[in-house]
């Protein structure tokens, strides 16, 4: 397929019926590993790659070496690729689309965006992610790829469980602002309150996203509240670290 129809499969992906699971990799050999074992897409994680390569999370791996390794994963498996692109390795919106345009080069078909400011406080005003999100949209729209932007709030990752649901209406104020600009998902990191997660999908109309903690662990776990997307996010890359220092204690 080409870049662009491989974007509009993954886009059709996100059903609530049949939630997409995205079990995040760090490498090709693992996006070869898990399209092999049946996977449709395939999903990288930043914490996973910058630990991988002896980096901390949060955009102190250099962007250019992100980007050498999305190039090898794209031409390793067949299927849609998307990239966790985290803030965009930049704050104002011309440079955020800038780096857009070289993920998009570099074959990705999708991203996530988060709210958060790297390397500093707090989350972006709504007002101003949204331009983040635009100038994004609008240089995939030049580049006439139909990119999925998978717009993350972190107002719930890291936060104290027992605030979370004071922090739905903004949520459901973000997920309609995000909307407006451009995005084509919404993903809530760190919500595991299946209750809250429930009226948050009644209330939006992206396809909701969340992460595999707690007690959601499948898509079976997530199916029944709405949800088209369960990612894995470091999950996986502490499994094969783990697996990797039993195995040799075992030696």
């Amino acid at each position: 397929m080409t870049q662009a129809l491989k974007a509009q499969a993954f886009k059709s992906m996100h059903t609530t019926q049949n939630p997409v699971v995205l079990y995040n990799i760090w490498d090709a050999g693992g996006a070869k590993a898990i399209v092999d074992a049946g996977s449709k897409a395939v999903a990288t994680g930043s914490w996973s790659i910058a630990a991988a390569h002896g980096f901390d999370d949060g955009e102190a791996m250099p962007l250019d070496f992100v980007l050498q390794i999305v190039e090898r994963i794209v031409a390793s498996v067949d299927v849609p690729v998307t990239v966790d692109f985290e803030g965009g390795y930049a704050v104002s919106p011309d440079d955020v689309a800038k780096n857009a345009v070289m993920m998009i080069k570099a074959g990705a078909v999708g991203i996530n965006f988060e709210d958060q400011v790297v390397q500093g406080d707090g989350l972006y005003k709504i007002e101003q992610q949204t331009a983040r999100l635009k100038a994004i949209r609008q240089a995939a729209e030049r580049m006439d790829l139909p990119l999925f932007i998978n717009a993350r709030t972190d107002l719930f990752l890291g936060s104290d469980p027992k605030t979370h649901s004071s922090l739905v209406d903004e949520a459901i104020e973000r997920e309609a602002a995000y909307r407006a600009a451009g995005a084509d998902g919404f993903f809530i990191p760190g919500l595991t309150d299946t209750a809250l997660i429930a009226k948050i999908t009644a209330a939006t109309r992206l396809p909701a996203n969340v992460m595999a903690m707690g007690e959601i662990k499948t898509s079976a776990d997530i199916a029944h509240l709405g949800v088209s997307r369960l990612s894995y996010g470091p999950g996986p890359y502490f499994d094969a670290t783990s697996d990797l220092k039993e195995r040799y204690s075992a030696i």
